[in-house]
């Protein structure tokens, strides 16, 4: 899935791209002091107050004015060939209580608890955590020993051809096996929404429409907009088509909710990191830092 995840700022000292918008996620991260007079991006918490305060009826007349509807070709959920003629994997952000339902929702028979509880019994299916997720790639290199390295987000687990774990075609029609159970980045797709701040959405826009979204941050910090609609669209072959106002609203409240909930999670991380002392990859997520099995780091 391009342009439509975000990444989330690497918190620290041991930071080292600061400044720079990671590949196909979609995070700004930190950049350094600035210059004085220049203002400095607004903290995340402010960002924060800004997606609680949209309104679902201005997202989903932006998304009824841009057109909508999923003809299920799977591109969103399929790898994709990167410029260098390699094979680029599906990529998508996933939340830790989503990876839990996804757990829960692909094991066979239902397990009890809440998948908001990192405690419950959600996740302790069949279904293997890494079986759902995997650490994303940013921020991990290939050591003597395998991979290392520090992430920050996990992404959907993908098959040996780089698509989407949970993708399946039946005769040139795609499908997700867990629908009903998906994460917000695939219920969302292929909008996103800019607030003006750090969480700027990454990848090629192809449309846009609603409010003007402000410079927010950088030296055009001077209360002008950048000339695009807070809604942000990207490639599918689903835009343009007509789509009631019942599927605008919902799509634009889940949209409003993956705002939200990205922030949060952003903040969670930024709050709780401390750089962990474990070989191999650690990802910290908003529950702290955690192998790619998924279990914490302080328990080993």
């Amino acid at each position: 899935m391009r342009g439509g995840s975000r990444s989330i700022p690497k918190p620290g000292p041991s930071r080292r791209r600061s400044g720079l918008s990671l590949p196909t996620t979609g995070r700004v991260l930190p950049a350094p002091p600035r210059h004085r007079g220049v203002t400095d991006p607004p903290p995340l918490e402010a960002e924060l107050a800004r997606a609680r305060d949209l309104r679902v009826s201005e997202l989903a007349d932006a998304i009824e004015s841009i057109g909508f509807e999923c003809t299920r070709c799977g591109a969103c959920c399929k790898g994709h060939e990167a410029a260098d003629g390699e094979r680029e994997p599906h990529t998508a952000t996933v939340f830790p209580d989503e990876v839990r339902q996804l757990q829960a929702a692909a094991s066979p028979g239902d397990a009890d608890g809440d998948a908001g509880d990192p405690d419950s019994d959600i996740g302790d299916a069949d279904y293997d955590w890494r079986d759902a997720a995997r650490p994303m790639p940013y921020g991990v290199s290939e050591g003597a020993e395998g991979p290392e390295g520090e992430t920050f987000e996990w992404a959907l687990q993908v098959d040996d051809c780089g698509d989407c774990t949970f993708y399946e075609e039946t005769d040139g029609t795609g499908g997700c096996t867990v629908h009903d159970d998906r994460p917000l980045i695939c219920a969302t797709y292929p909008f996103s929404v800019a607030l003006g701040g750090t969480t700027q959405p990454m990848g090629a826009v192809v449309d846009s429409a609603g409010p003007e979204v402000p410079r927010a941050d950088g030296p055009a910090a001077d209360g002008s907009v950048d000339g695009e609609g807070m809604v942000r669209a990207h490639e599918c072959e689903g835009l343009g088509r007509d789509i009631s106002r019942a599927e605008a609203e919902e799509l634009a409240a889940t949209l409003r909710e993956r705002a939200v909930r990205e922030l949060e999670e952003a903040i969670a991380v930024r709050d709780g990191y401390e750089p962990a002392d474990a070989d191999g990859v650690v990802v910290h997520d908003s529950e702290g830092a955690k192998r790619p099995d998924g279990t914490p780091v302080d328990d080993r």
